[in-house]
C-alpha cells in the first residue's frame, strides 16, 4: 500500500518539542503529524496564545458558520469533562467571550476535578489545593486552540472511532482500534471481550491484518451500516489506509527500532467522526520519548548445551546432609547421568558419591555444557565473574533466590545482569559472548533427552516415574513451584521438558520458545509467564508464531492480569488496552492457545498431547450422554466471551444409524435424536461406543464429546470388581471400545467420565491409552471448544503465510 509519509518533517515536530523541554505534542502538532502521515486531512486549526489579542480576520479565517474551542495546557489531557471544548458561532466577539471565560473557568474546574480524584492528578500538581493548585493550572494553559467545526454525518452511538499507538515495556508499540468518544471506557467495560476494542503488535501486522481483527467490533458493524436503521459512512480503503498508516508510524518511532530517532509512548486519535466519507480527527493527544538501551544479543545456540548436556558441574553440594545442591546431584544420578560425567567443586575432597570432585573451576581440563550454582545469593556475583572471566561454561543455571525477588537483593541482581550483559556484548552476532544463564531463583531443569533432572526435591517428597516414557511436550514456567504442582497433580502430562525460568536473569521466556519452535523433540510447547522481560514479549510472539508456522502447537497462560498502570496513564488507550488484555491478544493472535486459568491449563496441554494428530476441520459439535443434565450443560456451554462452538446438524445417515441401533437395544421410545443426545440411562457400553463411532464418520461433525455414564448399571466401569457386568476389564467394556474407536477416528474425541474417586482407573486406563478425559461436562466442552478455536486459528495464520495446515 503506497501511503506517503513524512517521517522527516515529523521527526523535527518531536525534535522541535524536545528542545523546548516538551515529552508531549499539542493538539494541533498532533494534527499537523497526521497531515504528514498520509491519513486524511485533519480540519483546520489555528492557535490563540494565552495574552494575545487576536484581529477579527485571525478569528474568522478559519471555514464554517461555527468554531470550535480548545483549551491548551501540557498536563489536561481529558478537555471535555472540565469545559475545555466549547462550539461557539463563528463571530469575533463570541469567540473572544469564550476564549476569555475558558481561561478562568477551565483551571477552576480542573483544580476542582483534582480534589476529588487525587489519585489521577499529574505529579506536576501533587500536594497543592486551593487557589495554590487553581494559580497552578491556571499558569500551564499555553492558550485556546480555534478549530474548524466539521459537523458529523451522525451522532448516534457507534459513529466515532478511538485510534491509538501505545509503546508497552513488554510488547513494544501496539495498536488499538474500537468505539470511540467520551464514553469509550464504559464501552469497553460493559461489552464483550473483543467488541468494544481491538489490540494488536504493530510489529506483527499490517493495516489489512489489523482490519480484520478490527471487522470483529461493534465499532465496525457501525460504521460499515450492517446494523438495523444505520448507513455506512466510511469505507474500508479509508480504515485500512488509516491502520496501515499508524502501524507505519508505530513501527518507525518505537523502541524496537534500533534506528528510531524517538519512541512514541502514545498517540491517540479520540475521536475520528466522519463527515461525507471523511474521517475528521476532533481530537488528539501525543507524548513522546528516548529510545532506552536495549540489552545485548544473548548466545541461544547455547540453550541446547544447557538442555542436552555431555559434561555438568555443580557447586553447593554437601557430603553431610541433603542440602540443595545434594538432592540435585542425587536427582541428577537417578535420572541415568552417567557419574564419569558430573564434577562436584568442593574443596579438600577427591570423591563424592562416586563423583568426581575439583577444588574450583581452575581446575577445569575442558569446558562445561552445563555448570550449575547452588550456593548462596552472596556468593553468586563472583562465580558468575569467575566463569565468564575462564570460559568455564557453555550454559550456567542459577538455583538460588535472593537475586532480585526483593529490593535489598536489587543491587545484586543488577549487578550479575551488568557482568553478563557485557559478556554478551563481546560477540555482537549473538552465537559467542560467553555463556547463557538460566534463572536466578529457579529449580532448573528435568530434559528427558539430556538425561538430568536438577529440581531439589527429594525423591520421597515427589516420587518420579523416571522409565515412563514422555510425551513430546515441553513445560516452560516462570514459576518452579507452578509446574511442580502441575506435574504432581496430573502426573499424565509427561513433559519431555520441564524448565524453571526463574528470574529471567539472562535467558527469557522468548528465548525458551525461540529454541524449541525449531526442535524436533517436541510438538507442544506450553508456557506459565507472570511477566516478560524488555520487549521480550514482542519477542516471544514472534517465536510463538514460528513454532506455529512449523505445525507445533502452543498453550499459554499468564498470571497476574490487574490492569496495572491503569491510573497512572493518562490516555483512552492505555486504560482501554490494559496490560492483560494486551498480552492476550498478541500472544493469542500468534497463534498459542492462552488458558484463562491452572486447570485450564493443563487441560488443554493434555489435548494438545493427544490430539495434535488430529485434524481439525471446523468448530461443529456433536455431544452425547445418558444423563439428562449433561445433555443440557453440553448445550449451554457451547458459547463464552472467548470461544464459540455449533451444535452440528447430523447428517441423514448418520440419523439413520443411530436411529437403528436405538431400536436394536429397545431405547427408541426413550431418546430424541438432537444434538447433544441423551440415549438415556440405560444405553450400554456397546451403545454409547457405536453412537460415538458413527458422530465421528459424520462429515457435518468436527469433534464429539461423550460422557461415558460410570454409574449406570449398563456400563462396564469399574475397576477391580467381582461382578463382571461391572468389570472395566472385560471385553467389549467401554474402555476397550473406545480405545479401538478412538485409534481409527481422525475426528477429536474427547470422553466425560463424572463420578467420585472410584472411577478413578477408569479415567487413568483411558488417558494411558491416549484419551482425554474430563470429570464434568462442562469443563470438557470449554477446553475442546478453546483447543478447536486455537487450532483453527492456527491454520489461519499458516494459510496466511502460504503454509500447509497441520492435517
Amino acid at each position: 500500500m503506497d501511503i506517503p509519509i513524512d517521517f522527516d518533517s515529523i521527526t523535527d515536530t518531536f525534535a522541535r518539542a524536545d528542545q523546548e523541554g516538551r515529552s508531549f505534542l499539542y493538539e494541533y502538532e498532533v494534527y499537523s503529524l497526521l497531515a504528514r502521515s498520509g491519513a486524511e486531512t485533519p480540519p483546520k486549526s489555528s492557535f490563540i496564545p494565552k495574552g494575545a489579542r487576536s484581529s477579527d480576520e485571525q478569528l474568522m479565517a478559519l471555514p464554517g458558520e461555527k468554531a470550535v474551542l480548545k483549551i491548551v495546557s501540557p498536563f489536561i489531557v481529558h478537555k471535555t469533562e472540565v469545559g475545555g471544548v466549547r462550539i461557539v458561532t463563528k463571530e469575533p466577539n463570541q469567540i473572544r467571550s469564550a476564549v476569555r471565560r475558558m481561561f478562568y473557568e477551565v483551571p477552576e474546574r480542573y483544580a476542582a476535578w483534582i480534589q476529588q480524584n487525587p489519585d489521577g492528578a499529574p505529579v506536576h500538581y501533587k500536594g497543592l489545593t486551593g487557589n495554590a493548585l487553581t494559580a497552578a493550572v491556571s499558569r500551564d494553559v499555553r492558550g485556546v486552540l480555534q478549530v474548524q467545526f466539521m459537523p458529523p454525518d451522525s451522532d448516534t452511538f457507534g459513529n466515532e472511532l478511538i485510534v491509538g499507538l501505545r509503546h508497552t515495556r513488554e510488547f513494544g508499540t501496539i495498536l488499538s482500534a474500537g468505539l470511540g468518544g467520551t464514553d469509550t471506557e464504559l464501552y469497553a467495560r460493559r461489552f464483550r471481550k473483543g467488541q468494544a476494542i481491538v489490540a494488536a503488535s504493530t510489529a506483527m501486522n499490517d493495516g489489512q491484518s489489523f482490519f480484520q481483527l478490527f471487522k470483529q467490533t461493534i465499532s465496525y458493524q457501525k460504521l460499515a451500516g450492517l446494523t438495523r436503521g444505520q448507513r455506512r459512512i466510511v469505507t474500508d480503503e479509508q480504515l485500512i489506509e488509516c491502520f496501515e498508516s499508524f502501524v507505519r508510524i508505530g513501527n518507525f518511532y518505537s523502541q524496537a527500532n534500533t534506528n528510531a530517532p524517538f519512541v512514541i509512548e502514545e498517540l491517540e486519535i479520540n475521536p475520528f467522526a466522519f463527515t461525507d466519507y471523511l474521517m475528521v480527527p476532533l481530537d488528539g493527544m501525543c507524548r513522546f520519548g528516548h529510545a532506552a538501551n536495549l540489552p545485548e544479543k544473548r548466545p541461544v545456540v547455547k540453550i541446547d548445551h544447557l538442555l542436552h548436556p555431555k559434561k555438568i558441574g555443580i557447586i553447593g553440594v554437601s557430603a553431610t546432609r541433603k542440602n540443595f545442591g545434594r538432592i540435585i546431584l542425587d536427582n541428577i544420578l537417578a535420572e541415568g547421568f552417567a557419574r564419569e560425567d558430573i564434577i562436584v567443586f568442593k574443596q579438600g575432597q577427591d570423591k563424592l558419591d562416586g563423583v568426581k570432585c575439583l577444588a574450583g573451576l581452575g581446575m577445569l581440563k575442558e569446558k562445561l555444557d552445563l555448570f550449575i550454582v547452588a550456593v548462596g545469593a552472596a556468593q553468586v556475583p563472583d562465580l558468575v565473574e569467575e566463569v565468564i572471566r575462564l570460559d568455564a561454561a557453555n550454559s550456567v543455571m542459577l538455583i538460588p533466590g535472593g537475586m532480585g525477588e526483593t529490593q535489598g537483593s536489587k543491587d545484586r541482581a543488577d549487578g550479575v545482569m551488568a557482568q553478563i550483559d557485557a559478556a554478551h556484548g563481546l560477540d555482537p552476532s549473538g552465537k559467542g559472548g560467553g555463556p547463557v544463564f538460566l534463572g536466578a531463583n529457579c529449580m532448573g531443569v528435568i530434559s528427558k533427552p539430556g538425561c538430568y533432572d536438577t529440581w531439589f526435591i527429594p525423591e520421597e517428597k515427589l516420587p518420579k516415574m523416571r522409565s515412563d516414557k514422555a510425551n513430546r511436550t515441553a513445560l516452560i514456567s516462570q514459576s518452579g513451584a507452578f509446574m511442580l504442582h502441575r506435574s504432581h497433580q496430573c502426573p499424565e502430562l509427561r513433559p519431555a521438558y520441564m524448565i524453571s525460568m526463574g528470574n529471567q536473569t539472562d535467558l527469557t521466556l522468548g528465548d525458551m520458545v525461540h529454541y524449541f519452535k525449531d526442535s524436533d523433540q517436541v510438538d507442544v510447547i506450553a508456557v506459565y509467564a507472570e511477566g516478560f522481560n524488555d520487549l521480550d514479549g514482542l519477542m516471544f510472539c514472534q517465536a510463538v508464531k514460528g513454532a506455529v508456522l512449523s505445525g507445533k502447537e502452543v498453550v499459554f497462560y499468564k498470571a497476574g492480569r490487574t490492569l496495572e498502570g491503569k491510573a497512572a496513564t493518562s490516555s483512552h488507550t492505555a486504560s482501554l488496552a490494559g496490560d492483560y488484555m494486551v498480552c492476550e491478544s498478541c500472544v493469542s493472535q500468534a497463534g498459542a492457545i492462552v488458558a484463562r486459568n491452572f486447570s485450564e491449563f493443563q487441560e488443554l496441554m493434555l489435548l494438545s498431547g493427544t490430539l495434535s494428530l488430529k485434524p481439525i476441520r471446523g468448530n461443529r459439535l456433536a455431544a452425547l450422554s445418558g444423563a439428562g443434565f449433561e445433555a443440557v450443560g453440553m448445550a449451554d456451554s457451547i458459547q463464552s466471551d472467548d470461544f464459540s462452538m455449533e451444535l452440528a446438524d447430523f447428517a441423514p445417515e448418520t440419523r439413520e444409524a443411530i436411529a437403528s441401533i436405538l431400536a436394536a437395544k429397545g431405547l427408541s421410545a426413550f431418546v430424541t435424536l438432537s444434538n447433544p443426545l441423551d440415549i438415556n440411562p440405560a444405553a450400554d457400553d456397546e451403545t454409547h461406543a457405536a453412537i460415538t463411532g458413527i458422530l465421528a464418520r459424520d462429515p457435518n461433525v468436527d469433534a464429539v464429546v461423550v460422557s461415558l455414564d460410570p454409574l449406570s448399571p449398563a456400563m462396564q466401569t469399574l475397576d477391580k470388581t467381582p461382578v463382571k457386568a461391572f468389570d472395566m476389564h472385560q471385553a467389549g467394556s467401554i474402555l476397550d471400545r473406545m480405545t479401538q474407536i478412538v485409534s481409527q477416528s481422525q475426528t477429536p474425541i474427547v470422553t466425560v467420565v463424572d463420578g467420585g474417586r472410584l472411577y478413578d482407573p477408569l479415567r487413568d486406563a483411558l488417558m494411558d491409552r491416549g484419551i482425554p478425559v474430563f470429570t464434568v461436562c462442562d469443563k470438557a466442552i470449554a477446553a475442546l471448544s478453546l483447543y478447536v478455536q486455537g487450532r483453527l486459528r492456527a491454520d489461519a495464520i499458516r494459510s496466511c503465510e502460504g503454509v500447509e495446515p497441520v492435517l
